[in-house]
């Protein structure tokens, strides 16, 4: 499905950068105690607005950049923590963010900071662009539509195996304008009937 075709894909890229990123990672900080059962219960009902699949990737990616497991990151791990999770930041704003949430000066944020920082940049995404972002995977070669090589290539680097008839049928389900391709307008569509029924056309 174009759904599962761009969740897959969204999957890889941030396996892709947190493995690169967590290299950067592995240098010492001030050792902090581990929170207590009690105030991790109460980190997670502060992700109820996010899906499971999402709290699971921040928990991934705060895990992943914890290289000590003392329950906390610095400057650095929430920076590359947050591009492995998708967010593009620069300095003053990661400076900014552990100002606000860094309240005893230790440099160091633990989970619920990460958790709230990560709830926030989420929920201030632009449906649109993402859409768009998607498009620009699809269509490698900048020629404005999607096409049957297109799908192929992103199948086959997912590792999925489908036949070039299944993939023609992604294609004619909203090929509006019958040209044997999927457009810009064409894939907004897609991805806002996925959105909106909860599943995606196969």
């Amino acid at each position: 499905t174009w759904g599962i075709f761009f969740e897959q894909m969204e999957k890889s890229k941030k396996r892709q950068d947190a493995a690169g990123s967590s290299k950067e990672a592995k240098k010492s900080k001030p050792k902090q105690k581990p929170k207590p059962e009690e105030e991790v219960v109460q980190e997670s009902e502060q992700m109820q607005e996010l899906s499971e699949e999402e709290k699971q990737e921040i928990k991934e990616a705060f895990d992943l950049f914890d290289t000590d497991k003392t329950g906390s990151i610095d400057y650095h791990e929430l920076k590359i923590a947050l591009k492995a999770l998708g967010f593009e930041v620069k300095k003053p704003e990661v400076m900014k963010l552990m100002n606000e949430y860094d309240k005893d000066k230790k440099g160091n944020i633990d989970f619920a900071d990460f958790l709230e920082i990560c709830t926030v940049k989420m929920n201030q995404r632009n449906p649109l662009d993402e859409i768009l972002k998607a498009f620009k995977i699809f269509d490698e070669e900048g020629k404005g539509k999607i096409g049957l090589k297109d799908l192929k290539r992103i199948a086959r680097g997912l590792g999925e195996n489908m036949t070039d008839k299944e993939l023609q049928k992604m294609i004619e389900g909203f090929d509006q304008d019958q040209d044997g391709m999927i457009n810009e307008e064409e894939f907004i569509s897609i991805m806002k009937v996925g959105n909106s029924q909860s599943t995606f056309f196969l």
